[in-house]
């Protein structure tokens, strides 16, 4: 893994370190520090932080979308499920967040059972203004194919490609699809590299948590 790349992790994360010492820890400096942790693939710590976060300031229940991404991958998919339904009940339009709450559902039963938690926001769909998105909601309602994520993806960009092909991994995942999920999100983190963007940071540790090699 690029040594860079983990010292400025370290960096970020012990400068939130060091607000939370210096100011008692503010909410929002244990989100930031939780977020620091998962990007170095601590995910129990990361949830830990999340938790004071949401301790210190109740109101950032519904907003904690990072601890719904952090429970996936602790294989709390329960629970990742619920934080995902009480965001979207202050943002009924984000797409990716009730994939996500698919995600976990389709893990926990069948991806009938799964679609049945998209239906809140599926008139809702042309509020996500990346496109690409628009295909993976389309694909978990099964109204696209994964090649179709491909395509519109290869249209938009490494952006575009990057979620395209991160998200048509995580939906083969999420059906026991081990050696297309590995294909997949490894190409998302390895050719369409985007350190500025969390879910890239995701899509690494995906890959490390599961002893996947990627460049």
């Amino acid at each position: 893994m690029n040594s860079s790349l983990i010292a400025n992790l370290r960096a970020e994360l012990a400068h939130w370190d060091g607000m939370i010492q210096s100011q008692g820890g503010p909410a929002t400096a244990y989100v930031r520090r939780g977020m620091a942790r998962f990007k170095l693939a601590d995910v129990t710590g990361a949830i830990a932080d999340f938790d004071q976060a949401e301790v210190l300031e109740p109101n950032l229940t519904p907003y904690l979308w990072q601890r719904g991404l952090a429970y996936y991958y602790t294989g709390q998919f329960a629970e990742g499920a619920a934080q995902f339904e009480r965001d979207l009940q202050v943002n009924l339009h984000d797409i990716e967040e009730t994939v996500w709450r698919y995600l976990c559902e389709a893990r926990l039963t069948d991806g009938d059972a799964a679609r049945r938690v998209l239906t809140p926001i599926a008139t809702s769909v042309q509020s996500d203004g990346r496109r690409v998105m628009q295909l993976v909601y389309e694909l978990c309602a099964q109204a696209a194919t994964p090649g179709q994520v491909l395509e519109v993806g290869g249209q938009l960009g490494d952006r575009g490609q990057f979620y395209a092909h991160l998200y048509v991994g995580l939906y083969h995942e999420a059906f026991g699809r081990g050696d297309k999920a590995q294909q997949f999100v490894a190409i998302a983190t390895q050719s369409f590299p985007q350190p500025e963007d969390y879910m890239w940071h995701l899509a690494r540790v995906h890959c490390q948590l599961r002893g996947w090699p990627i460049a």
